[in-house]
């Protein structure tokens, strides 16, 4: 039975084994923003199904552009928007883990966020 299948219909796209990343940037961006001064998907760099670019700037005010792959995310460029070709850095599995390596700052609110978190499942357990 053939079947036309429209991706664009689908709040998330996957094909196959791929992910959309445009659609990962976004869950990324929201997951951390109470860390940072400020972060957003670039909508000046061309993202697509296997990469999309987020641009961050940390609590310290240090700016930095991220590329998000399968491989997961890495540091592409020091300012918002740019891409240097030849910056070969480490990628990360997960954002928490290269904004913990960026910003001592982010590991502050993050800490600070999950004691906040634990205080209220401890105080509505009582």
């Amino acid at each position: 039975m053939e079947v036309d299948y429209q991706p664009e219909d689908d709040d998330c796209v996957e094909l196959g084994d791929v992910k959309d990343m445009r659609l990962e940037a976004d869950a990324v961006v929201s997951d951390v923003l109470f860390a940072v001064h400020e972060m957003y998907v670039s909508q000046n760099l061309d993202s697509a199904l296997d990469v999309a670019y987020i641009n961050v700037e940390t609590i310290e005010g240090n700016r930095f552009c991220l590329e998000l792959t399968e491989a997961g995310l890495r540091v592409v460029g020091y300012a918002f928007d740019q891409v240097n070709e030849d910056l070969c850095t480490q990628y990360h599995e997960t954002v928490y883990s290269l904004l913990d390596t960026l910003s001592p700052g982010y590991r502050e609110a993050f800490g600070n966020a999950l004691l906040q978190r634990l205080e209220r499942l401890k105080q509505n357990g009582q």
